[in-house]
């Protein structure tokens, strides 16, 4: 699978665009503004871009009025196949956000219902009492995605509804090239759609890739050979910030111990999950992190851990921005990329880990633990990588079996030897891969 080996850049189109947040329907070209960043793009070693909502919608584009249509805020279907093409010249993936488990008011059919009643036939596309009412006072009830009204969810034991989401997809697929698919709300998602969709996709395109959104739970109840190939890792989304935070290393090894660890019990071995610092649904890491210094390293034990690395837009060179402020402000509009340390940084690390079997493969065995410093090891098929962290702002020297008397470290090229002990400077980070 091409995406376990790949580094992610996430884009929110309306965001990244400067979009209106109404949708007037007025179709404006500004999807191919992505066209201007893929220089950008590699230079941050990213070799895969997943795109939030393109699609028609209300607003903030999880609210889809037609699966079929680029949302004209963006531009037409010819504007992002354009895109499309280009990423892909530049040897660069495309994975879109399916919005399936709900749809905006103003989807086609949710508007049938509203204008028709009893009479429409797509009454049993969701779930509708006539008998009740809603917040927007529509004389019926429908439900809502956990309580939002504007999200109607759709009901995905309806075959008709099922065919329309698996057609609208195989239009994606001939229409844009496109490479996967990530679920929103996956965790929401009934079970056999998903097999259903994974069958389908498999059917189309050799190594489709199928990324859900979970948040907490067993993963592998959606990760598996039948449903999907990747999820969000939000556990250890936390447990990243958490650890620099609280100077606790212990909580972020605990997790990928407990996920990826050597002993059989451990819950994802050989999985790949979607590793990340930050999103368009939570702060900025440059403004969760409390010590600045911390910022580059939390991007190295995101890069060296288990996992697929994805890098949202903006954050690569340290752009602030918390939740509380609502979410347009984490999905905000640039007018041209930035580079700085961290950019060339996160550049290195993307490179190291797209180079090495161990690092896209390997498991994780802990080597040397304290609440400032953590070094573990990756191997795979007879290539061995150990990271190594210091979050101090003092020197530390390490001393550990590395099981190797040399390295060389795969972020700067420079050797290491063990020998004596290791030594970390203050804030520093190592990927060594040792011979």
């Amino acid at each position: 699978m091409w995406a376990y080996e790949s580094v992610f850049y996430q884009i929110y189109p309306l965001g990244f665009c400067g979009a209106s947040y109404e949708n007037d329907g007025k179709v404006v070209n500004n999807i191919t503004k992505v066209i201007s960043w893929i220089p950008h793009i590699r230079q941050t070693g990213c070799n895969a871009v997943y795109f939030s909502p393109v699609f028609e919608s209300d607003t903030h584009g999880y609210n889809t009025r037609d699966y079929t249509k680029i949302d004209a805020r963006l531009g037409s279907n010819k504007d992002f196949q354009n895109v499309c093409q280009k990423l892909h010249e530049n040897d660069i993936r495309v994975v879109l956000d399916g919005v399936f488990n709900h749809v905006g008011r103003g989807f086609w059919a949710f508007r049938d219902v509203l204008e028709k009643r009893e009479n429409s036939r797509y009454i049993n596309w969701f779930n509708i009492n006539f008998a009740g009412n809603s917040c927007y006072n529509d004389g019926l009830w429908y439900e809502g995605w956990e309580g939002c009204y504007d999200l109607v969810k759709l009901n995905l034991r309806n075959e008709e509804v099922v065919n329309h989401i698996l057609e609208c997809v195989g239009k994606w697929i001939e229409e844009f090239d496109i490479d996967g698919i990530r679920l929103d709300v996956a965790y929401c998602l009934d079970k056999e759609f998903i097999k259903r969709l994974r069958r389908f996709c498999d059917s189309q395109k050799k190594d489709f890739f199928l990324l859900g959104e979970l948040l907490h739970g067993d993963y592998s109840m959606f990760v598996n050979n039948e449903m999907l190939d990747s999820a969000t890792n939000y556990e250890c989304y936390k447990g990243l910030y958490s650890s620099f935070n609280c100077m606790n290393m212990f909580e972020i090894c605990h997790s990928l111990k407990n996920q990826f660890g050597p002993e059989q019990w451990c819950r994802y071995r050989g999985m790949h999950l979607l590793s990340f610092v930050d999103n368009h649904d939570v702060s900025r890491i440059a403004s969760q992190l409390t010590d600045p210094g911390h910022l580059k390293l939390i991007y190295a034990l995101m890069f060296a851990m288990p996992g697929i690395p994805c890098v949202y837009y903006g954050s690569e060179w340290g752009t602030k921005a918390m939740k509380s402020d609502g979410d347009p402000a984490l999905r905000v509009c640039f007018d041209e990329p930035q580079q700085n340390d961290l950019t060339k940084w996160i550049g290195s690390l993307a490179q190291a880990h797209k180079d090495s079997r161990a690092l896209c493969y390997g498991g994780f065995k802990i080597l040397h633990l304290t609440n400032r410093q953590c070094i573990f090891e990756r191997e795979a098929d007879g290539e061995r990588v150990i990271a190594a962290v210091n979050a101090d702002g003092q020197t530390y020297t390490a001393h550990f079996d590395a099981g190797a008397q040399r390295a060389t470290d795969l972020i700067d090229g420079t050797e290491h030897d063990f020998g004596g002990g290791s030594e970390l400077a203050p804030y520093s980070a190592h990927l060594w891969k040792v011979y």
